[in-house]
């Protein structure tokens, strides 16, 4: 078990953490979650003792190993994979180090011999004859293949580290288990293979991530982090914010009687309840569900930007065809070839690629600002389109403050009508005077989303919309995408997202496209189509 104690952190004036007292219990797995800033990755830093807090104190049941996701993801480059993976286990990695040494010695004394039986039997306790199988057959859960293990962890590519970094974390059954954004950079496949890893977990996990798909298939509890807090409430990341959405509008409700407000609260458990058997945690969840006290539900304070869109006419009949649309690398990889569909009224279509500057090149291609290998495309007359590109560094190089930034791509120029768009991204008061070059990634992409809202286009084409954003600007943008009723072209590593928006899926791949009108989880989970994939991809694994 591990507990804070009346845990404070301040930074001058700016306080963080006030008097918190929380406890984290076995056999659980706890989403933190909180806006941008609120302190999330801090405390988890504060939990592992790599940041001491103001005040107040964290404390670990004696005897319990804490296991860490390593964010330096070249802290271990001298080291070789496998080994990188069993120092995952800080103790039986020194018992091993000191074992080996013992018996590299050319004058072993009999001393020595009864250090190195020692050694061996807590060598055994810790089940070390099995630590390098066990590490092994992790990486390969998680996707590393097996020529890779004897390899130096700096010959690996960014998004091989994190894997090995994450089976690092999980090796060895730690009885504590910190991970701060454990899906970055992983496919869908890994993904799942860590929900089911974590959902068989009996020990402690207190996980930050803005995946909400990810939330909701492992955690058992929600740390919200609000007013310098943290309150826990039991269930996952949906039930946390629908409850917390329900309680905010019946606060707001003041004619609606006590007892009808309750029925509805216990009406809205009961069916989460029925609906937790759909995840790899449900019997303790539902348990969990069923013990809730109506009354812990409490309405969120958290702010939500107001993402509308509003197309200015219906697209026509004509909306986008391709022809035979292909594109290559500057040394010559193919990206995608052959590619060919149309567009229908309504479409909502998710693009996909193994290799992410394929998407971005595609985008690019048909939005006018990259010129295709061969191919064509023709937009319909009706068509107006919007972009959010993955990049967008280039739009943000001169120092405007927000109004005089947003000003540029509005017709209409009145400052009150320009800040009223600011200002359903919670850009208010002295915030639109920010200058624009200083802004974060976040600020960034919530500053491009109100650029969108101007265009009143009745295209939408996203490149990875939700990167750099919190989960309730993630939130606000799923339910602006979900409402929509004209034609999008988007990709996104975030589960929820693809599979509450669109209701059609193409591939592009280096040998053509797979075009499917299904849900993402159908199109990931379907043998037919995985099949498929596979025959898609071979060109580019030759090239690799």
């Amino acid at each position: 078990m591990i507990s804070t104690s009346n845990l404070s952190l301040r930074y001058g004036k700016r306080v963080l953490f006030d008097e918190v007292s929380i406890k984290f219990t076995p056999g659980n797995c706890y989403g933190v979650i909180g806006a941008n800033g609120a302190g999330k990755s801090t405390f988890l830093k504060i939990l592992s003792g790599e940041i001491d807090p103001t005040t107040g104190q964290v404390s670990i049941t004696p005897g319990e190993r804490m296991s860490v996701l390593k964010q330096n993801h070249f802290e271990f480059d001298a080291f070789p994979v496998l080994q990188t993976v069993m120092m995952g286990n800080k103790r039986l990695w020194e018992v091993m180090a000191e074992k080996d040494a013992l018996y590299a010695k050319p004058d072993f004394s009999d001393a020595d011999g009864l250090k190195a039986a020692e050694l061996e039997g807590l060598f055994a306790e810790m089940e070390g004859w099995n630590a390098e199988s066990d590490a092994a057959n992790m990486l390969s859960g998680l996707g590393v293949k097996e020529e890779l293990h004897s390899r130096l962890m700096s010959d690996l590519s960014g998004k091989e580290k994190v894997r090995v970094l994450l089976a690092q974390a999980l090796f060895g059954n730690p009885e504590i288990l910190l991970l701060d954004e454990p899906t970055n950079d992983l496919d869908v496949d890994t993904i799942a293979w860590l929900e089911n890893f974590l959902a068989d977990f009996e020990n402690t996990v207190i996980v930050v991530s803005h995946d909400s798909h990810f939330l909701d298939a492992v955690c058992t509890h929600i740390a919200d982090i609000d007013f310098n807090k943290i309150q826990l409430y039991t269930g996952n990341y949906s039930f946390w914010y629908e409850s917390s959405q329900l309680a905010l509008r019946q606060r707001s409700d003041q004619n609606k009687k006590m007892e009808d407000k309750r029925k509805e609260l216990q009406d809205f458990v009961e069916r989460f309840s029925a609906n937790a058997s759909k995840s790899r945690q449900a019997t303790s969840r539902k348990k969990l569900l069923e013990k809730l006290v109506i009354e812990d539900i409490k309405p969120s304070t958290r702010k939500y930007p107001g993402i509308i869109f509003k197309a200015e006419r219906d697209c026509g009949d004509q909306i986008l065809n391709i022809e035979n649309l292909s594109k290559s690398s500057p040394d010559g990889v193919p990206y995608f070839s052959n590619v060919t569909f149309t567009l229908t009224k309504g479409d909502k279509v998710a693009i996909l690629s193994k290799e992410h500057i394929a998407i971005t090149s595609f985008f690019q291609i048909i939005t006018g600002e990259e010129k295709a290998d061969s191919g064509d495309y023709n937009w319909g007359s009706t068509i107006t389109k919007s972009y959010l590109p993955n990049e967008n560094s280039s739009y943000f190089k001169i120092d405007y403050n927000l109004i005089d930034w947003l000003r540029q791509y509005s017709t209409d120029k009145d400052e009150t009508f320009v800040r009223g768009f600011l200002g359903r991204m919670l850009f208010t008061g002295e915030e639109t005077l920010k200058k624009s070059n200083v802004l974060s990634g976040g600020e960034k992409v919530r500053c491009m989303v109100s650029r969108m809202m101007l265009t009143n286009a009745n295209c939408l084409i996203l490149d990875e919309p939700t990167n750099h954003l919190d989960l309730e600007s993630i939130t606000a943008f799923n339910n602006a995408l979900k409402d929509w009723k004209h034609v999008a072209l988007f990709t996104s590593h975030d589960h929820e997202f693809v599979q509450t928006v669109a209701n059609r899926i193409i591939e592009i791949t280096p040998n053509g496209i797979i075009d499917k009108r299904v849900t993402y989880d159908e199109y990931i989970t379907d043998e037919n189509i995985k099949a498929m994939r596979e025959k898609m991809y071979p060109k580019l694994e030759k090239a690799k």
